[in-house]
């Protein structure tokens, strides 16, 4: 099986600190530039699973550098360069802690916690009489804190606000920038046959300016459907064909692992890693339109190492 970076311990020069995410790890520049690192690692219900997915970093590096371009004229963003396929140096800010998750179809934890009986998720009220994978009359935005560590939970705008999260001001600006830069990446994924169900954004501050900071758009911050044929799936009540890691997640909940206490992760085989990474080349080939170039490299830090150093050199 192809090489997979799980881990890395960087020494770059100017570096200050390094947080080591679920699936990224970010290195901090001398308090003005972060590297993050986009490596091989896969999480699911916050858990992160014991083997790397080959390609993974690069397929969500590169979705998410293309997706930042073509929303720069939407709303400022962090990203400064990708120096390397599995890595993208930006402009260090100070993030806000909470996740703005845009939904325009009924899906996914949502569509979970509404079969279970929930009318109101995350403030939002909705009607009785929805189905799975349902498109909503207008996207809707339900918003996460940020955990540093363990599971999200669900918070209203009303609680984000009240609390003192986040300024009403700035929360304000980032409901405008999640629903306008949800509304292109749609006009996108449609033009390749896709439909953005629902995805995530993260926002910052820097400067005094409110900008998008982290992933956009990617497979593990959004879900697709194929178009063609949604509506037959959906009249027939068939689960719709979908490019997204909810494949994951439903692949743990049939081995009976939610991430909750007691439970056992299922093994994970080189076989299934392999059909992991073939399904995220595949989403990176369809929203793209662009063939996936496998960057095949036996030392894959190393190679990191020298292709961020000489970026950093020149900034």
């Amino acid at each position: 099986m192809a090489n997979t970076l799980t881990f890395t311990d960087f020494k770059f020069d100017g570096q200050t600190s390094v947080y080591h995410g679920k699936v990224r790890d970010v290195y901090n520049i001398s308090d003005k530039y972060l590297v993050m690192v986009a490596t091989d690692r896969i999480s699911a219900f916050d858990v992160i699973l014991p083997k790397g997915i080959p390609f993974k970093g690069q397929v969500l590096n590169q979705i998410a550098a293309q997706f930042l371009d073509a929303t720069a004229d939407i709303v400022p963003n962090w990203k400064v360069a990708v120096p390397d396929p599995m890595v993208t140096v930006g402009l260090r800010c100070e993030p806000f802690k909470v996740e703005m998750i845009v939904r325009g179809y009924l899906a996914g934890s949502a569509w979970r916690e509404y079969a279970a009986g929930a009318r109101e998720i995350c403030g939002v009220s909705l009607p009785d009489g929805l189905c799975e994978n349902q498109k909503l009359p207008h996207p809707i935005i339900t918003p996460t804190t940020k955990a540093d560590e363990g599971h999200d939970e669900n918070i209203s705008r009303e609680e984000i606000i009240g609390r003192g999260i986040v300024a009403e001001e700035d929360y304000v600006q980032m409901e405008k920038y999640a629903l306008a830069i949800f509304e292109r990446g749609t006009e996108m994924a449609a033009r390749h046959g896709l439909i953005l169900v629902d995805t995530k954004y993260e926002f910052g501050k820097h400067d005094g300016r409110v900008i998008l900071i982290d992933e956009i758009h990617t497979p593990d911050s959004s879900r697709y459907f194929y178009a063609e044929g949604y509506e037959e799936r959906q009249a027939n009540g068939e689960q719709q064909k979908q490019l997204s890691k909810e494949f994951v997640r439903q692949w743990l909940i049939e081995h009976g692992f939610m991430g909750k206490p007691g439970q056992q992760m299922p093994e994970m085989t080189d076989e299934y890693c392999r059909e992991v990474s073939d399904r995220y080349i595949e989403l990176y080939e369809h929203i793209t339109g662009e063939t996936f170039v496998r960057a095949e490299e036996t030392d894959l830090a190393a190679r990191i190492e020298r292709n961020v150093a000489g970026c950093l050199s020149k900034l």
